[in-house]
């Protein structure tokens, strides 16, 4: 201990050198005293000389008070409070910089209250670290929500991960501190150090981090991808106007860390850009879907267990090079939906699990808080912060990202209290049923905010059961989705499918029964990524028969997806008839030109025939012609729009062609065929067929006229009236 002159007692000065303060601005920074003076005090451990420069006059060198590095200046006379800077020399480094603890707080009480209560809308702009300039003083804002925590501090590359250095000040009641530090910048590491309650320090990341260091490194990274120079706003206008209802949909799913590589690494945005984008237009997808690209600390995870909610991989590069991929993409043409997955995250240490060494962000009890299938933890969806937390969340990627939409991942597990528990494992809600209505709510809230801040932006569920009302808006009690991701459908289809072509009459309910519910909902078709791992194979590997059967009927499966009522979904690889099913550590193999150019043909039929997608969600734009004749497993429909002739879609469903097969037809005439899946321009058998047929009387099937058809094996043709 050097010289006491400074009015701090003993206790003071040690809760100082020892960072356990929740109010270190009560003792540093600039004090004026009782009897007119001024004392200023800084603390730097190791440091052999602080200089403090006042912004008019002479600098003064400060005394050292403490051995660990408290440093005192008093006012020779009496004075008022001034601006000053400091001038530390720590070994042989010196720098200088605006006293951290001559700052007003930062965080409006405003701030503080929306986000106590839960409805901050742009948190994401201001907790966590976050690049601000104070006064013209540039540097960076940190804030945490750490109500149960004694004292927390900011360390990071700039303090040399020293807890001492930077302790931060409590804004009371709401559990929030907050420190603003002059001079860091993009690119410094940073964590937060948290004095818990029982006397332990935990190190934990940024919940609110813009980045995070690449695995298997853990710290925060100072980002600001607030600033980017957009050059989307004729995408974003237009979007803003579109019905994503009677609009088309094609979605292509990717996993941006194997999309496209040499084997070397990750493509980075850049890169992915490059290749992905000019693959999407070419193929004619409408948005392009990827798979989580929130930081994980696990690549085996494929980005669903996040402990960043707010960062981009950093396996992928920058917050600004994400910005430059999706503004690529929309001056493309192409939207971006991300998947989103608030239904758990991962009990890392270093991240969000007892925050602040208590159950914070999860719930205390495990039968609420504890994931049984993954061994993940669950947000407590009732508590407002974490509410808050989520909600920014998922508008910070529509708002600072560009995104054009969320799949939100897994939201049954979320809905359900008893959901892969067992009797005794679950709490039933205050009414004694089984539904989460905290997370409901939940629900119902973002996509209300979504749809009042981002026009056109689509919210999409992962729903597996048969909530009521995923689709519906939250005013007529529906959680608000605009999509749900039909796995009925899927399952269902695949099933068929998977038949032997010469027993799938037996089976003809698995292809026709989604049509039963095709509106309770506004679905999405998904053939995902979870398809196509784990065993499952590839979807040509689902197909039974030999190669030339196999890609066949994958063509017919891709038909089918097309042209029956709902958005599409296929993940990346089923366009080329790959082999083998997906393996997440390789690069996507090349695979058959030919069935690229069938689905391209698909979206392109698709395109020029708003009859496949504008009524896509109501009952008036399909009509089933035929799913009787189980013998040959011959189906058909009709898909149609108000002002625009029918289109009739067949479906020959064996490897028997079929000759002067008999088929209803609305509107008797000629009718010409404008696709044909066995071309052999997409690997068909390039069965002759006539351009026109004419529909003539009698009628079949409930319509005025008939057709005779000759069909193709295992093959769609989609025919429309040629006048």
């Amino acid at each position: 201990m050097g010289k006491l002159i400074t009015v701090l007692t003993p206790e003071e000065i040690r809760s100082i050198a020892a960072a356990e303060s929740s109010d270190p601005f009560r003792f540093l920074g600039l004090h004026p005293t009782d009897d007119g003076f001024v004392e200023i005090r800084a603390f730097c451990p190791g440091a052999s000389s602080i200089i403090m420069l006042p912004d008019r006059g002479s600098p003064f060198p400060m005394v050292r008070v403490h051995d660990d590095g408290l440093f005192v200046w008093r006012s020779p006379e009496k004075t008022e409070p001034f601006g000053y800077r400091l001038t530390v020399t720590r070994g042989r480094v010196s720098w200088t910089t605006r006293d951290p603890y001559s700052f007003l707080p930062q965080l409006g009480d405003m701030d503080l209250y929306l986000f106590n209560e839960g409805r901050h809308t742009n948190l994401h702009r201001v907790m966590g670290a976050r690049v601000v300039s104070p006064g013209g003083e540039p540097g960076v804002l940190f804030s945490v929500w750490a109500p149960n925590a004694r004292a927390v501090s900011v360390v990071g590359s700039f303090n040399d991960w020293d807890r001492r250095r930077h302790p931060m000040r409590s804004r009371g009641a709401s559990g929030v501190w907050e420190l603003f530090v002059p001079g860091v910048s993009p690119g410094d590491l940073c964590k937060f150090s948290l004095l818990t309650s029982d006397g332990s320090t935990l190190t934990k990341a940024d919940p609110y981090a813009l980045r995070s260091e690449l695995r298997p490194g853990t710290a925060s990274v100072v980002d600001d991808p607030f600033g980017f120079p957009w050059t989307d706003r004729e995408w974003m206008e237009a979007r803003a106007s579109r019905d994503p209802f009677s609009s088309r949909l094609s979605v292509y799913e990717v996993h941006a860390m194997s999309w496209a590589g040499d084997g070397r690494g990750f493509p980075g945005w850049e890169r992915l850009g490059d290749w992905l984008i000019p693959h999407l237009v070419g193929m004619g997808f409408t948005h392009v879907e990827l798979m989580p690209v929130m930081e994980h600390p696990l690549d085996g995870s494929w980005g669903y267990q996040v402990t960043g909610f707010f960062a981009p991989t950093s396996r992928m590069g920058g917050t600004r090079d994400f910005c430059r991929f999706v503004d690529r993409c929309h001056n493309a043409g192409i939207g971006v939906i991300l998947d989103w997955p608030p239904a758990h995250f991962p009990a890392d240490d270093w991240a969000l699990a007892r925050f602040d060494g208590t159950k914070l962000y999860e719930h205390e009890d495990p039968r609420l808080g504890t994931h049984p299938d993954w061994g993940t933890l669950i947000f407590n969806y009732g508590r407002h912060e974490v509410r808050n937390f989520l909600l920014s969340s998922a508008l910070h990627w529509l708002d600072t990202f560009h995104a054009d939409g969320l799949r939100v991942d897994a939201v049954a597990s979320m809905l359900y209290l008893d959901y892969s528990r067992k009797e005794g494992q679950w709490i039933p809600n205050r009414y004694g049923g089984r539904e989460n209505l905290e997370a409901a709510s939940l629900l119902r809230e973002i996509c209300r905010e979504v749809g009042r801040r981002f026009p056109g932006a689509l919210m999409i569920a992962e729903e597996s059961t048969a909530w009521p009302g995923v689709t519906r808006p939250p005013e007529s009690g529906g959680l608000g989705f605009h999509f749900k991701w039909n796995m009925g459908w899927m399952n269902d289809t695949l099933e068929y499918f998977r038949r032997d072509p010469l027993f799938r009459g037996y089976h003809t309910r698995n292809i026709t029964f989604s049509a039963v519910y095709a509106w309770s909902e506004n679905f999405v078709l998904p053939l995902s990524h979870d398809e196509v791992v784990h065993g499952k194979g590839s979807l040509l590997g689902k197909m039974p028969g030999d190669d030339f059967r196999k890609r066949a009927d994958l063509r017919l499966l891709l038909a089918y997806q097309w042209l029956f009522p709902g958005k599409q979904l296929l993940f990346m690889g089923g366009e080329r008839a790959l082999a083998a099913e997906w393996n997440p550590d390789e690069p996507l193999p090349p695979g058959d030109n030919r069935m690229e150019a069938f689905t391209s043909a698909l979206n392109s039929l698709q395109k020029a025939r708003p009859q496949l997608y504008r009524e896509d969600c109501s009952p008036t734009g399909f009509r089933w012609v035929d799913f009787s004749d189980t013998s040959s497993s011959v189906i058909s429909f009709l898909r149609t729009a108000a002002g625009l002739p029918p289109l009739l879609c067949v479906f020959n469903m064996t490897p028997v062609p079929r000759e002067n097969y008999r088929i209803g037809a609305p509107i008797t005439g000629m009718w010409r065929t404008i696709f044909n899946s066995d071309q052999e321009a997409f690997g068909g058998s390039g069965t002759d067929i006539p351009a026109t047929v004419s529909a003539d009387p009698p009628g079949m099937h409930g319509m005025e006229a008939g057709l005779n058809l000759r069909l193709p094996p295992q093959s769609c043709l989609v025919l429309e009236p040629a006048e």
